[in-house]
């Protein structure tokens, strides 16, 4: 159908349709994956990778590679939290074609330029598929589970000593620029993962990991006494005393998300709680605004600079704060607050009808950056996955939590995974604790072996 409205026509119709919002009803399951609907189309639209002679998995121009495996994690949350399979096609084809020939996500048209943070958001984005159940892969394909453990191999075998007593650099390959960099969301992606893990699997090597990353950050100062949680650290003429300080919703969301399932692991152990609680109280004084309600990115969004990266951190703030609030049950009802607030300020943030975007030239229906006020104007990937995040998050409940392999996870590993990526490193040859019965059997792994990794030394090589 064409529509042929005329300009007149077509500015009347922008003009009654102005203050068109997605329709949303807190507390309400159905308004709510309606309204989660709404603005999955939305987003979707902007993807291509599904296009005739475009390449599955990659956002066009201007977004990075890190932020498409992001997308898509946030599709997995989505059909778990509403049920709606539309994307599920979609999502497992660009998860399988990214993971590469030699199932690590490093895929040869990424490698040369790829960030241990960039590898993270795919693998994250495998192990939610892991624990939410996500429909498998055929078996001749690479497994969530599998896929989740091969970053984390990778990732121990980069931890790099030599700099700073540990830590994960953020580039993996010395040629790139920030090769000096040991930056927060790199070690946060490999702590979450550790974490999830060991959660998953109930493998000891996992949770020690997990354990020794949260120290390292501690013991370089990027994870204050107060728990605010800084940027990166630079190595210079072999110091690490050049700390980026500042703060960023993402690294506070994938800490304190990383904490509550080792807080659930560990079975409510004092660290921890203590642990997830400061990081809450940190969060909430930083990225959430009591006068508005809304969760917000301190730094640039209110001085108006957030770069397109920076535009879908809070959403993943929302998203990791969800998963805390289902892991420790008394962050459930502060961080419900936190989450309802933000959902329908997003909401209202959103234009919601299709002809005025139609007439603006926007892709289905577009969400604002900024939930202080009405549509911004700004639109985007990150924008609109943090309206979807804010909307369908407020789904989660307190009496549900994602499975494991013990609680009926189906999803297949391989614990030697990665040890032939061009990111492998040459993974380490010690044997550390066997993988426990049910590890093999409940999860149905592929491989009957072992977690290879270093918990007391350095296993970095210098590629």
């Amino acid at each position: 159908m064409r529509w042929n409205l005329g300009v007149a026509g077509a500015a009347s119709l922008l003009l009654a349709q102005s203050t068109a919002a997605v329709e949303l009803t807190i507390g309400d399951a159905a308004s709510t994956k309606a309204a989660a609907g709404t603005i999955a189309y939305g987003l979707m639209k902007y993807y291509t990778g599904n296009n005739t002679g475009d390449t599955p998995g990659n956002l066009p121009d201007p977004y990075f590679w890190w932020e498409a495996g992001a997308m898509f994690g946030t599709l997995i949350d989505y059909w778990a939290l509403t049920g709606d399979a539309t994307y599920n096609n979609v999502t497992s084809q660009a998860l399988l074609h990214q993971a590469s020939g030699t199932r690590d996500f490093m895929p040869a048209n990424q490698t040369r330029t790829e960030g241990n943070d960039d590898q993270g958001f795919w693998a994250m984005a495998a192990m939610s598929a892991a624990e939410n159940n996500f429909p498998n892969p055929p078996p001749d394909q690479p497994q969530w589970l599998a896929l989740a453990q091969a970053v984390f191999n990778q990732y121990a075998s980069r931890w790099d000593e030599s700099t700073c007593g540990g830590g994960l650099r953020w580039q993996i390959f010395q040629f790139n620029n920030g090769f000096n960099y040991k930056n927060t969301i790199s070690n946060g992606c490999f702590f979450n993962l550790a974490a999830r893990l060991a959660r998953f699997t109930g493998n000891q090597t996992y949770a020690d990991w997990a354990t020794k990353i949260f120290a390292w950050e501690e013991s370089v100062g990027l994870i204050t006494p107060q728990y605010d949680v800084y940027d990166g650290v630079t190595i210079k003429d072999g110091s690490c005393n050049d700390t980026d300080r500042i703060q960023w919703s993402y690294n506070h969301g994938i800490f304190i998300h990383g904490a509550a399932v080792m807080h659930n692991v560990t079975g409510g152990a004092a660290l921890w709680t203590q642990r997830v609680q400061g990081i809450l109280k940190s969060t909430q004084n930083l990225f959430y605004n009591n006068s508005t309600g809304v969760v917000f990115e301190q730094f640039c969004e209110m001085r108006g600079f957030c770069d397109n990266d920076q535009r879908s951190f809070k959403g993943y703030l929302t998203r990791w704060l969800a998963g805390t609030a289902q892991m420790v049950s008394d962050t459930f009802d502060p961080i419900q607050k936190m989450l309802q607030a933000s959902a329908a300020a997003a909401a209202r943030a959103c234009s919601g009808s299709p002809a005025e975007n139609l007439f603006r030239g926007l892709p289905g229906t577009a969400c604002g950056f900024r939930w202080d006020q009405p549509f911004d104007g700004s639109t985007g990937v990150g924008e609109q996955m943090n309206a979807l995040s804010a909307v369908m998050y407020t789904l989660v409940s307190r009496a549900t939590t994602t499975v494991t392999a013990d609680s009926g996870g189906t999803s297949k590993g391989d614990p030697g995974g990665g040890a032939q990526g061009p990111g492998g490193g040459g993974l380490p040859s010690q044997i550390l604790l066997p993988i426990p019965l049910r590890e093999r059997v409940a999860a149905g792994f592929l491989t009957v072996g072992f977690v290879f990794g270093v918990i007391g030394g350095s296993a970095f090589v210098m590629l």
